[in-house]
């Protein structure tokens, strides 16, 4: 066991060797880097696919996810091998502030599995990253099925008039489906509600129901579950 403690000179030499500072980027690992990181990109982009339960699925915020792999799993690939460009790295991304808002709290989790697979990836960690990125995709595939299976998705458009209010109220509120009120508009001669309801199957019929109401003047149930060309 060396007890000899360690000197000034021998503390700073990573800081002041050219060799540690200037390093160099072998292109054949990242070029394999990159395409362990697009396999993993486009497993998130399957399972994001196919476990999303909202309404409004985002083809772009899809294709986002692969880009998020790439460009971590580059940074910290180009970082590890350069001690002078990791720290100007690191005083560079602290600037960085995303304003996106991110409307569903599961696209949140996506975002950090992208990230961490990027970063997994970027560090030479090749076979943990791809084990732990499957192990994540079935599990939260398993989840989706448990707490969506055999339901749609729907948004139901109710025009009525003021009158009507609180009858449609009434409708709502005894719904047989899970249902959250998305927004609302007032005029002086009609109401307009807008709820997310989950239905089994493709049963249509509620919208039907509501035609029975005195003063509503349509019901409207609409499935919207991706971006044109999805």
């Amino acid at each position: 066991m060396n007890n000899n403690p360690l000197t000034f000179k021998e503390f700073f030499k990573p800081f002041t060797d050219q060799e540690a500072l200037t390093g160099s980027l072998d292109i054949w690992q990242l070029l394999i880097a990159l395409a362990v990181g697009l396999v993993c990109g486009l497993y998130i982009f399957y399972i994001y696919k196919r476990t999303f339960n909202g309404v409004l699925y985002s083809r772009t915020f899809n294709i986002s996810l692969i880009l998020l792999t790439l460009v971590t799993t580059l940074i910290i690939r180009t970082i590890s091998s350069n001690l002078t460009l990791s720290l100007g790295m690191v005083g560079a991304l602290s600037i960085v502030r995303f304003r996106t808002a991110v409307k569903e709290a599961m696209d949140t989790v996506y975002m950090f599995w992208a990230v961490a697979v990027g970063i997994t990836i970027g560090a030479g960690f090749y076979v943990p990253g791809l084990i732990c990125t499957a192990i994540i995709g079935v599990i939260l595939y398993i989840i989706s099925l448990v707490k969506g299976k055999g339901t749609h998705p729907y948004l139901l458009i109710i025009r009525h008039d003021p009158q009507a209010a609180e009858a449609v109220s009434k409708s709502l509120k005894s719904l047989p489906c899970k249902s959250k009120l998305k927004s609302k508009t007032v005029n002086r001669n009609v109401v307009e509600i807008t709820m997310e309801v989950r239905l089994p199957g493709d049963n249509t019929m509620l919208a039907n129901a509501f035609l029975e109401i005195d003063g509503v003047a349509d019901a409207t149930l609409v499935s919207f579950q991706g971006d044109y060309g999805a």
